[in-house]
């Protein structure tokens, strides 16, 4: 028997923010009668940000005119001072529906990933005018300029994915030297911590974290030039879960072999389930994302980051699109891993971290408290898809005197998220044992 023990009495501070996304909330609310929408879940949610990335491959965002550098400032040998050279009109959009639902976007700068045309992804002609170009999208949105907005928007992360390589050598993110992009990459940080010290300004959304050569062919150059990014971000896509704490311990180490670990943040800004990038694996992959399976790794990666050393998470994708797990990508409405984002927000907001221990490496476990509300949120994820049932006993410990209810949730192949089970009890510790299959994930919320 495994067993989970979550004690509200002890509290390891604050609860992160692993429920952030890529990409917005979409459809007509007007038109469709508030269906074929998301902008409900998102609020109920309480998704806090949207990352900007691959925005540019969508249609529902008018994504051959939104978000990328070079979709908004179209012309790169025109005046980057005059408000006439850039076309802003459905990159409002999007930020606006990002805001609409109480969230902020986290603003890529740079271009969508290409498969196959190269227009974004060329290193631009003039470095220090690309800078100039960015600084006016940040004017743009949060200074008013060119008939614009105050939208305070804090994250600007400089480009992504510059070291990715394909199978084949192709290279679809960067189409240039690492030392130019390193030089892009600096000259555009200098110039915009130099406009907006306020803001939050790095990147540069490696493939992943353990990149070493490129990790410290950065960073030293970052030293040289007296520059420190505030924040680091990358990426993960793997088969467990238990993946994320490496990943994130590595860049904690990194961050500390220069000395910038209290003013540079990590964040994970692209994860999901990938059991093998080619073949069967990546098939597999494809179909556990949308279904019960993808649904217990979302939880068991959240529970994951919440105790590891990343800051930030930032699920791919949200948009319509292959890898959302989510929503159904026509009537936007939710599919099985929706629920975990509910169930996190709904933590999240609750502030403080609880403790909660597993005996089992396969199950996963995060709570909080605001003081009077309580929860927890336990998950059996393996990537063996025959692995059998098993007893979970949940414990739930350091819940004071006094009468309080407990609500038990559920989500698994019946039922999506379902009140199973009510106490109402005046008990400090109640123990519960649950046969429990592979994927299903539990909610248990208390109330005094």
């Amino acid at each position: 028997m495994s067993q989970v023990n979550a004690d509200f009495s002890r509290t390891c501070g604050k609860m992160k923010i692993m429920h952030a996304v890529n990409n917005i909330p979409e459809g007509n609310e007007l038109r469709c009668a508030g269906q074929m929408s998301n902008y409900p879940y998102f609020r109920e949610a309480g998704i806090p940000y949207c990352r900007s990335h691959d925005a540019g491959y969508h249609e529902g965002y008018c994504g051959e005119y939104a978000v990328d550098v070079h979709r908004i400032f179209r012309d790169f040998d025109a005046d980057e001072n005059d408000p006439a050279s850039y076309d802003f009109e459905y990159t409002d959009k999007y930020v606006e529906a990002a805001e609409n639902v109480g969230a902020h976007v986290f603003y890529r700068l740079g271009s969508s990933i290409e498969h196959h045309k190269k227009v974004g992804t060329v290193p631009p002609k003039d470095f220090s005018k690309w800078a100039r170009v960015c600084e006016h999208i940040v004017r743009h949105y949060n200074e008013g300029w060119a008939n614009g907005f105050f939208y305070g928007l804090e994250y600007w992360e400089i480009w992504n994915e510059p070291e990715c390589k394909n199978a084949d050598g192709t290279t679809p993110c960067w189409q240039g030297t690492r030392e130019q992009f390193i030089d892009l990459f600096i000259t555009t940080v200098r110039h915009l911590k130099s406009c907006f010290p306020n803001i939050k300004v790095g990147g540069p959304a490696f493939c992943h974290s353990k990149n070493d050569e490129y990790n410290h062919a950065l960073f030293d150059a970052l030293k040289a030039a007296g520059v420190t990014i505030d924040f680091y971000s990358f990426h993960g896509y793997y088969a467990e879960p238990s993946a994320y704490t490496s990943a994130g311990q590595h860049a904690y180490d990194l961050v500390c072999e220069y000395g910038v670990e209290d003013k540079t943040e990590l964040i994970l800004d692209e994860w999901n389930y990938v059991r093998r990038w080619t073949g069967e694996g990546f098939v597999h992959s494809m179909q556990a994302i949308h279904g019960l399976k993808g649904s217990s790794y979302i939880a068991g990666t959240m529970a994951t980051g919440q105790k590891s050393k990343i800051d930030m998470m930032m699920y791919y994708d949200a948009r319509a699109c292959s890898w959302n797990g989510m929503f159904d990508i026509i009537m936007l409405t939710p599919k099985k891993g929706y629920y975990p984002f509910k169930m996190y927000g709904e933590m999240y907001r609750m502030g403080t971290e609880i403790e909660t221990l597993s005996d089992d490496g396969r199950v996963y476990a995060v709570g909080a408290t605001d003081g009077k509300n309580s929860a927890v949120m336990i998950t059996y994820f393996t990537d063996d898809d025959s692995a059998a049932e098993k007893d979970v006993e949940i414990v739930l410990a350091g819940l004071g005197d006094g009468e309080k209810r407990i609500e038990y949730y559920v989500l698994d192949k019946d039922r999506d998220d379902e009140l199973f089970r009510t106490d109402v009890t005046s008990a400090a510790e109640i123990r519960t044992t649950f046969k429990t299959e592979p994927y299903t994930t539990y909610f248990i919320k208390i109330t005094k």
